[in-house]
């Protein structure tokens, strides 16, 4: 049985923020011998790391005075940290409003709403100083509504440090001081800034390694130390077009940049190897985390990594396959010739032919009837030939005794045979020449026939 835990009630739900579990992820990392531990922040109560810096900037702001009873709190925000800012203003008695980017989720918005927050969404689009753009929107609204404060996350001392004061501590306790690697995607740079800051100061040795999506400055920045050029990318709350003063670049020793599409696959995997349900962030900091395991190759390091949040805000992203097929991060299924031919609609048979011998008259009927534009000859179970609409129409109009002649003289090149276990995306080379259709083939049956339409109505998911 599990050791017990809160055995003693709490006086109100930010007490609960912290002391999240550090799980071993044994499954996405099997074959590594350098053991990887993810820190699941999604049990804080608002769920996501943000938790933590949200109460923080609160209280910083109270014990100086700037904000004060009945005050707003403003913020430009990816979503989490309005969270946690909201639930931590539920608590203490104050407003909030948040300015987001039009490219977060549904989820995030519906639930800073259902905490009693004021949602702005502007373009995701937009430069970094444009007025619509999420942070110089929300400083404009500070500035514009009476006793509000703008809690800054991206500039605001209080971030990092409260994670040096409570999830760095909780890591070298957790891990008894044998973390090696330390592994953490920036957004403002608190959660790596500060947790590594105090882990190198109990050890110099621990490794500091930064996730970055591709499109981010932060990498390039790292580097140069001047401002590249950025490009959209899909993953949310981490990266930037902007340089934040809450990154302390001297406690990061390394930046990898991982693609939206490994970011968002990772998530995916570890809800179904892993059973823990994260978003694109915690994707993007396992992918890493993985990479660095197999390279240490070393059973006596360890590589932590930190699980930012609630895979439940991106159900209607991450975790919808539509989506991720539409945004070009997960390939459409691999469907079967004979999985497509049973998604015909319609009552034609699967296979309309006919034999060299019966009459053209015979083969135009055929096509009339069934609604089908080419149908095969076939002679004793073997593809001998092949008619098109358009080609046999054009012959019969101009010499309509064509029509009482047999089909042998009329007819086209055989249609290739497929078997019907045949990928249906290994067609697309087949019928993008001369073949317009190819008959299928089961166990050394004809069975049907599938069409350029048909292939094509499956590539654009219609079918």
């Amino acid at each position: 049985m599990n050791k017990p835990q809160h055995l003693t009630p709490y006086d109100n739900v930010l007490d609960t923020i912290g002391w999240t579990p550090l799980i071993r992820l044994a499954r996405i990392g099997r074959g590594i011998r350098t053991p990887i531990y993810g820190k699941a922040e999604y049990v804080n109560p608002g769920g996501s790391v943000k938790d933590r810096i949200g109460v923080a900037i609160i209280e910083a702001a109270e014990k100086s005075g700037e904000l004060k009873p009945g005050g707003v709190i403003v913020e430009g925000t990816g979503g989490n940290t309005g969270v946690a800012l909201a639930i931590a203003a539920a608590i203490k008695g104050y407003r909030c409003i948040f300015t987001m980017p039009d490219k977060m989720s549904q989820e995030k918005v519906r639930l800073l709403k259902a905490y009693g927050a004021e949602v702005v969404t502007t373009p995701t689009a937009v430069p970094p100083d444009h007025p619509e753009h999420y942070i110089v929107k929300a400083k404009q609204i500070a500035h514009d509504t009476p006793g509000a404060i703008l809690a800054n996350q991206f500039y605001n001392q209080a971030n990092p440090e409260a994670h040096h004061a409570t999830l760095g501590p909780e890591l070298w306790e957790q891990t008894a001081g044998k973390i090696t690697h330390f592994v953490a995607s920036a957004g403002t740079g608190g959660t790596v800034s500060g947790g590594g800051k105090y882990l190198k100061g109990k050890n110099a040795k621990v490794r500091v390694i930064s996730g970055d999506p591709e499109g981010s400055l932060y990498t390039g920045y790292s580097k140069t130390k001047t401002m590249g050029t950025g490009a959209p990318y899909k993953v949310e709350g981490i990266g930037g077009d902007k340089i934040p003063t809450t990154v302390h670049w001297e406690f990061v020793d390394e930046w990898r940049q991982v693609s939206d599409r490994d970011a968002m696959t990772m998530a995916r995997r570890m809800a179904r190897e892993e059973g823990i349900l994260v978003g694109g962030s915690a994707g993007l900091n396992v992918h890493i985390a993985l990479e660095v395991a197999r390279e240490l190759d070393d059973p006596n390091a360890m590589v932590v990594t930190v699980l930012c949040d609630t895979g439940e805000r991106y159900l209607s992203k991450i975790f919808n396959d539509e989506w991720m097929q539409e945004n070009q991060l997960l390939d459409a299924p691999r469907i079967t010739v004979a999985e497509l031919l049973a998604r015909r609609s319609g009552n034609a048979p699967a296979l309309v032919s006919v034999t060299p011998a019966q009459q053209v008259r015979q083969a135009v009927n055929l096509m009339s009837t069934w609604g089908v534009s080419q149908i095969p000859v076939v002679d004793q179970g073997k593809v001998v030939g092949g008619l098109v609409e358009g080609p046999l129409t054009s012959k019969a109009l101009l010499q309509p005794q064509l029509l009482d002649r047999p089909v042998r003289e009329v007819m086209g090149e055989p249609f290739p045979v497929v078997d019907a276990s045949t990928p249906t995306d290994r067609l697309t080379p087949l019928l993008s020449g001369d073949a317009s259709a190819a008959v299928v083939q089961k166990d050394g049956k004809l069975i049907g026939i599938v069409s350029r339409h048909d292939v094509l109505q499956q590539l654009i998911g219609t079918r």
